[in-house]
């Protein structure tokens, strides 16, 4: 079995940098551009970090973290903005989750 999660993507409002794991780089082109902008139009909305994470049962989760004392961080409007993408993304979130489950866990047991 994987690592206890596996990061899909990620972004940083304090790096201004993404993040996409190559161990998902034979998702459709449109797909991955599509995470990219939600992750970042999210840091940029309200600050800190924000990742997609598989967790060991092969859920995707939706994380944010903040440096601490991170005044421009907008904890309420994070959180609200999670609710949001997850109502209106969840057929996207759960076509992930498929695939993490068919390919990246099966081809790691595969492979051991």
């Amino acid at each position: 079995m994987p690592q206890e999660r596996v990061i899909l993507c990620a972004s940083s409002a304090y790096e201004q940098k993404y993040y996409f794991n190559p161990l998902f780089s034979r998702l459709p082109k449109q797909v991955q551009e599509e995470l990219q902008i939600l992750c970042v139009l999210f840091t940029e909305d309200v600050g800190g970090i924000f990742f997609l994470e598989f967790d060991e049962k092969g859920t995707l989760m939706l994380k944010v973290t903040s440096d601490e004392g991170d005044l421009l961080y907008d904890e309420i409007g994070s959180g609200l903005k999670i609710k949001q993408m997850l109502q209106e993304k969840q057929e996207l979130f759960k076509q992930l989750e498929l695939y993490y489950q068919a390919k990246i866990k099966k081809d790691f047991n595969e492979r051991n």
